[in-house]
């Protein structure tokens, strides 16, 4: 349970990475949320219920067409 007014989202929410990081480690890339989900550098998730999320970072596009 979530001891924070208004509550994080739950690790099942869309919104589910706006939980607050209880804890960092930087050096070893992941962040652990208030909410049971670990958050690693390369947009990966590990949810508490062991469910892996791939890592979902935007497609880079150029800015200029190709000739």
């Amino acid at each position: 349970m979530c001891p924070h007014q208004p509550p994080c989202p739950s690790h099942d929410a869309p919104d589910r990475d706006a939980a607050r990081t209880l804890a960092r480690r930087p050096e070893q890339g992941w962040s652990l949320l208030c909410n049971g989900v670990v958050v690693f550098d390369d947009t990966g998730e590990l949810l508490p219920d062991g469910e892996v999320i791939a890592p979902h970072r935007p497609s880079v596009r150029s800015a200029t067409p190709a000739a």
